[in-house]
């Protein structure tokens, strides 16, 4: 079997989805460009040589519905025979295109593949490709009657079942931003952030940190996701969830050149990380955001690894009872959930994430020198992926 490594990963700065969002004037395409073609460039790579570009993009429609890694790899002036394919999984996409991309290479049926990700959230809104249909059959409904909930109700019955009360979140919530902060003050972003050029100039840094963010502050939201119909059905919850203790809509892109040990060292590029690890599998789609937990145990498992043996856990901040529920069945040190924030305070930009996650993840291992990272994403629908990946 041949070994995949990791060879660079990279990521534009997170832009808040709104008509003031630093990347809101680019076309998702154009985005993704850039950071393709600066991932090949400052890898010196033939870009005739890459097998395939596997993106993840979740909302597909509009300007994100021509398979938009294709396009932007074309955009960016690269060869036209290189092909490319779209995942969604959800939240998990990009994560689930690494997958791909390293299960690829270990098969020997690619050298080379860049695994990325897009989402544009200011262009193209979260749900918009629905067209306002039911995307559930009757027998799905009849199994799940009297029926499902949207994630936000899902994070306040995650917060119900593990004890996570509104300051639990809150204070979480707040830490994510000072995290994500202290480490863009101390220029820990510099490495992974590839800056782009936009209609209004060059921008650099992620504009979605809030370091003003305070629990006293947050205290102030009112919840988000309580109806009276929802009460009624869900009387023990407490309502915590708001929208400042929840990912932010973000516009992004991130990329990973993926390649298998002997194409690196022919090529002379040092492999940065190798893969230790995979798993994807599902659990309730009505919690929905619980999946991380029992994928991380999975992976443990098939990698022969203790929690104690990771360094790094990166799981996606979708909402604040996520992390805190995983970390609870886990047993995990908090110190090492999240150190350099989360989506609560980078954002959460649906395609893009999972591979903004891992490029962090690989660059806080390196500068740390610390051995094992891994990371979960909870999914729609009640799904995760898990990776390790080790530092080289």
């Amino acid at each position: 079997m041949n070994h995949a490594v990791i060879v660079d990963a990279i990521r534009s700065p997170m832009g808040r989805a709104k008509e003031d969002g630093i990347l809101a004037g680019l076309h998702p395409t154009d985005l993704l460009a850039q950071v393709l073609k600066g991932l090949v460039e400052r890898n010196g790579i033939d870009p005739a040589t890459v097998d395939d570009v596997i993106t993840g993009c979740v909302s597909q429609v509009g300007e994100q519905s021509g398979t938009p890694g294709r396009i932007a790899w074309l955009a960016a002036g690269f060869p036209e025979h290189v092909p490319s394919t779209t995942i969604d999984r959800k939240c998990g996409s990009s994560q689930q295109a690494v997958h791909f991309a390293a299960h690829t290479i270990m098969a020997g049926a690619a050298d080379i593949i860049i695994a990325c990700g897009v989402e544009s959230m200011s262009r193209v809104r979260m749900g918009v490709a629905r067209m306002n249909q039911n995307p559930f059959g009757t027998e799905f409904e009849a199994r799940y009657a009297p029926g499902l909930v949207s994630q936000g109700v899902s994070a306040d019955l995650v917060a119900a079942k593990w004890g996570l009360d509104r300051n639990a979140l809150d204070s979480y919530a707040a830490q994510s931003h000072q995290r994500a902060h202290a480490a863009s003050q101390a220029g820990l972003f510099k490495r992974e952030i590839l800056p782009i050029t936009t209609p209004n100039g060059v921008v650099d840094t992620d504009q979605t940190i809030r370091p003003g963010t305070t629990v006293e502050g947050l205290a102030q939201l009112k919840a988000v996701f309580r109806t009276d119909e929802l009460s009624a059905r869900f009387p023990e919850l407490g309502w915590h969830t708001t929208a400042g203790n929840a990912s932010q809509t973000t516009d992004g892109a991130s990329a990973m050149l993926i390649m298998s040990e002997r194409m690196a060292n022919k090529l002379n590029l040092r492999p940065r990380a190798r893969f230790a690890g995979f798993d994807v599998c599902g659990d309730s789609p009505l919690m929905m955001l619980t999946a991380p937990i029992p994928a991380t145990q999975r992976v443990l498992a098939k990698s022969g690894m203790k929690i104690e043996d990771i360094d790094h856990y990166e799981i996606n901040e979708a909402f604040a009872s996520v992390p805190l529920a995983w970390q609870r069945s886990l047993g995990a040190d908090l110190s090492r959930l999240n150190p350099r924030g989360g989506a609560i305070a980078l954002g959460h930009p649906l395609g893009a994430s999972g591979v903004r996650l891992m490029t962090t993840l690989l660059h806080a291992l390196e500068d740390n020198n610390q051995r094992f990272g891994l990371q979960s994403m909870c999914e729609a629908g009640g799904m995760a992926n898990a990776t390790i990946i080790e530092r080289l």
